[in-house]
């Protein structure tokens, strides 16, 4: 297919488990987007509640959405299982055909232009390999069904698209390996971008704003264990000390106050006292950490926005793929 035949092309993935409480509030905000996707394979991880049935009601109504069903596993697998999971749906896509690919979680709730805008913004800077809209979650004041009271910010940074929702360019997604197996994978993707010369980001414009059914970190057990694993994910991708501390603070003042904090910081020390293996590139955990030393002494947008610019002078899209490490 010709560059131009496919300008514009998306492919939507969507790995879930148990997402009944939440899906149709997912498939109804894609069917309403003003420029839908051209494919949307959506894999039910061994849902073991009514997910099945909802999943192949709306297939047989649009031709556009493939359900894939894996075997149940007996449990929810965050990070490497959701990664699994996604690339069973990618293995049935001929990704050349498409100029966009999206990782979308089955807990959302997006704004109807949502596609439309990031799109835009993709064709209006070539450089741009991911990106995202801002996600919020419903406060205490909202019911099930009502969204229209409080709504909270989880608070992600603009550096990163947010791992619910990564919309990429396809040629980005391939050159940097597309996303590891394991936790982080959503650290470790941006920070790759930016290593490759790729422009990573997210916007908290009001038309992308979406809502998160479900508060990030919360699917497998809660948010103590969510945190936990967190900790180890900083600690596998290469994260220093002194930067995760600061990380764990701040990350106290969110929801929940103080022990989301300290159990992420005991998911990195207990990483780090067991020696448990690192993303197996060196180069790669010096320029995260480079990185965010910058951070802590500049600030985060600064930091982004400084490496975004060196960046030009490394970006090369026609560029050989990388290979992950592990």
């Amino acid at each position: 297919m010709s560059h131009d035949a496919m300008s514009d092309r998306y492919v939507i993935i969507s790995p879930g488990r148990n997402e009944a409480a939440f899906l149709r509030r997912t498939l109804d905000s894609v069917i309403a987007q003003t420029r839908r996707p051209d494919l949307w394979v959506i894999v039910d991880d061994g849902s073991t509640d009514a997910s099945p049935r909802i999943l192949q009601e709306y297939a047989a109504r649009h031709d556009w959405i493939r359900v894939v069903r894996r075997t149940d596993r007996g449990s929810r697998s965050v990070g490497p299982g959701v990664i699994e999971a996604f690339y069973q749906g990618l293995e049935l896509v001929t990704l050349s055909d498409y100029e966009f690919v999206c990782k979308l979680d089955l807990d959302l709730d997006l704004p109807p232009r949502y596609f439309e805008l990031l799109i835009d913004r993709m064709r209006a800077e070539p450089r741009l390999g991911t990106c995202s809209g801002k996600a919020y979650f419903p406060g205490p004041a909202n019911s099930s069904k009502d969204f229209r009271g409080e709504l909270i910010s989880e608070k992600i940074g603009d550096e990163v698209s947010v791992g619910a929702s990564k919309f990429y360019r396809v040629a980005c997604f391939n050159q940097i390996g597309g996303f590891v197996r394991q936790v982080m994978w959503d650290g470790i993707d941006c920070h790759r971008c930016r290593q490759l010369g790729w422009i990573a980001c997210s916007w908290d414009d009001p038309e992308l704003r979406f809502i998160h059914l479900r508060p990030m970190g919360t699917s497998d057990k809660g948010y103590l264990r969510g945190r936990f694993r967190w900790g180890y994910g900083q600690y596998f991708m290469g994260t220093s000390p002194l930067y995760m501390a600061a990380s764990a603070a701040y990350r106290m003042t969110r929801p929940p106050l103080i022990i989301g904090g300290l159990a992420m910081m005991w998911g990195y020390a207990a990483s780090l006292v067991s020696r448990k293996p690192k993303y197996n590139d060196t180069d790669f955990r010096r320029f995260v950490r480079r990185s965010q030393i910058r951070s802590l002494l500049v600030g985060k947008a600064r930091a982004a926005a400084e490496a975004h610019a060196a960046g030009a002078a490394v970006w090369n899209p026609s560029a050989p793929a990388i290979k992950h490490p592990i």
